[in-house]
């Protein structure tokens, strides 16, 4: 269907849409195809109307987390298989899945569903694409297989034979970062059991490592073997991860709202878990509205830094995190190019960083005073909340359900657009034609 459907879109010349723009409907077909689907009286029990249903339906297909309802409580069965189906769609990529499907049948995957495939996998070639998609398929569903079977030693036990579809669901929603539960407090329940985690947080990390890195990391074996692009992740990934976990465990040790109660233990693994999920799952297992504000704002930071390019993650990137601090070593060291591991990046990969962390930051601060105008007071609350759905997290401290139409639409908006790509939209606006007139050098003073 995908495929048919970016052939048609380029198949007429007279259209010319750029793969970014294509990319982007693609995606509005889904949700409003989803949203069509879970507003069907067999979906819910009776308390989704059509904007809960295209809430949910935008949140699941950018794989975000935020709703409106509890998801366990307010959809049937099969609107949580439906959910689950957007959080895959969504999560993996739908050109992904169009190119599976066009191999599968034999069909020759053409020129113009390369390039969508490309924007949709943050690509900067075409070649060797069709070998990746199968990459992110295999390695997707061994890892969502796997994280089943182990949640269903937990699930099971408790719930019965419903276990096995919750050990599945959450296995799903943690692999593709979308950070959907089928229970009101989350994972709450779990905060000291060792099996959820360990598993839910091992999935949403591989999930937001990025499938190059994993596949390159099956492949090579090696760690000098390895890509840049993989070290940087790994590297990153690592202190972010210690980072978030120390820092989250001195700042909330004794609230009597979040770790406070806990045991020691407990504590432990709940800041370890509220460390990492930050980046991009949104799962939980204390009350995050009772965080203090400081907590809340690394939380934040967290958020908007995300997981990995070519991953289900999202936020700027720890990538692009990587980049612009390595250009900011490189201005103090009065160097005019970049090293990391023996190998240089160019003034290219630096414009395309900044250009993607402006653009980010642009938005957050529209949507935080957009949503502001009419929602006064708690404003971290507002600001978390922009900051989640723009980071495709799906953390929450409450706010959404409180937002009237304006302020959900620009919610909407903003995982829309977390998801699909700023650089894709920015891509789309500029003009990549080479200036006829060169200009006189100038200088500006700065700081």
């Amino acid at each position: 269907m995908v495929g048919g459907i970016a052939g048609k879109l380029h198949g007429r010349r007279r259209l010319r849409i750029p793969p970014p723009l294509t990319l982007a409907l693609l995606y509005l077909v889904f949700i409003a195809v989803g949203a069509g689907l879970l507003w069907l009286p067999i979906s819910h029990h009776g308390d989704v109307g059509l904007i809960d249903a295209l809430f949910t339906s935008t949140s699941a297909v950018t794989v975000t987390g935020l709703v409106l309802h509890d998801t366990g409580a307010a959809f049937t069965g099969f609107g949580q298989f439906v959910i689950a189906g957007l959080i895959q769609l969504g999560g993996l990529g739908l050109m992904t899945f169009a190119v599976l499907v066009l191999s599968a049948l034999g069909i020759p995957v053409g020129m113009p569903q390369r390039m969508i495939l490309r924007e949709d996998l943050n690509q900067t070639s075409l070649s060797n694409l069709t070998v990746l998609v199968r990459i992110i398929i295999v390695v997707a569903l061994l890892c969502e297989a796997l994280g089943a079977l182990i949640l269903a030693f937990v699930f099971v036990p408790q719930y019965g034979i419903d276990g096995l579809w919750q050990a599945v669901f959450h296995s799903i929603s943690a692999f593709n970062n979308a950070g959907f539960a089928l229970h009101p407090d989350s994972l709450s329940q779990w905060v000291g059991h060792p099996v959820v985690n360990i598993v839910v947080p091992v999935l949403f990390i591989l999930g937001g490592l990025g499938f190059i890195v994993v596949g390159d990391i099956y492949q090579k074996r090696k760690w000098r073997a390895l890509t840049l692009h993989s070290r940087l992740m790994l590297v990153g990934t690592a202190v972010l991860i210690v980072w978030g976990t120390v820092t989250f465990g001195a700042l909330e040790w004794t609230n009597p709202a979040t770790l406070g109660p806990l045991s020691t233990g407990d504590k432990i693994w709940a800041s370890w878990f509220q460390g990492v999920t930050p980046r991009t799952a949104g799962f939980n297992t204390i009350d995050t509205g009772g965080m203090h504000d400081s907590t809340t704002l690394l939380t934040m930071a967290l958020m908007l830094v995300g997981g990995g390019s070519t991953s289900t993650a999202g936020g700027i990137k720890v990538t692009t995190l990587c980049v612009l601090l390595l250009a900011t070593v490189a201005f103090f060291r009065r160097q005019k190019a970049l090293h990391a591991f023996g190998r240089s990046l160019g003034l290219e990969e630096v414009l395309k960083v900044m250009a993607l962390t402006t653009v980010s930051m642009l938005l957050v601060l529209t949507g935080i005073f957009v949503v502001s105008i009419s929602h006064d007071g708690a404003f971290i609350d507002l600001a978390f909340e922009v900051t989640s759905a723009f980071g495709t997290v799906g953390l929450s401290r409450g706010a959404t359900a409180e937002l009237d139409g304006i302020g959900l639409a620009f919610i909407m908006l903003m995982m829309f657009v977390g998801r699909v790509g700023p650089l894709a939209l920015g891509f789309f606006l500029a003009t990549r034609s080479v200036p006829r007139v060169r200009y006189p050098a100038g200088q500006i003073y700065l700081g």
